[in-house]
């Protein structure tokens, strides 16, 4: 199971940190993507850390902006999200996947329920 929390209400130019707390699995044997889908819009790919490693890699449209992390010890990832932009706005998504590259939604088996992130101009 994947909890994903820390959205909210930000004005542009804020910063949020999600969290996706991992249970009945290890964030650290996986590759654990975010992604964020906008109303009416498809689900797309953000960002993805790989297990057992810091591997990373970034949606060209975060890259510089946000951040993935994860913290073993309490099996969560993290979205570092700075310089927020209305455009942002979205509901995140976290998930998992076997895969060692995944940046599509169908290599992601296991997902979280989600957390809104808006952003006013």
């Amino acid at each position: 199971q994947l909890q994903a929390s820390g959205g909210g209400l930000v004005q542009a130019g804020g910063s949020l940190r999600l969290s996706c707390v991992a249970s009945g699995v290890t964030v650290n044997d996986y590759t654990m993507g975010w992604f964020r889908q906008a109303p009416g819009k498809e689900r797309e790919f953000v960002a993805y850390i790989r297990g057992s490693g810091s591997t990373t890699y970034y949606a060209d449209s975060v890259k510089g902006q946000f951040t993935i992390s994860r913290d073993n010890a309490k099996n969560t990832v993290y979205l570092q999200m700075n310089n927020l932009k209305p455009e942002d706005t979205a509901v995140y998504y976290c998930a998992t996947s076997r895969a060692p590259i995944a940046v599509v939604r169908a290599s992601y088996a296991y997902w979280g329920q989600g957390t809104q992130v808006t952003v006013s101009s």
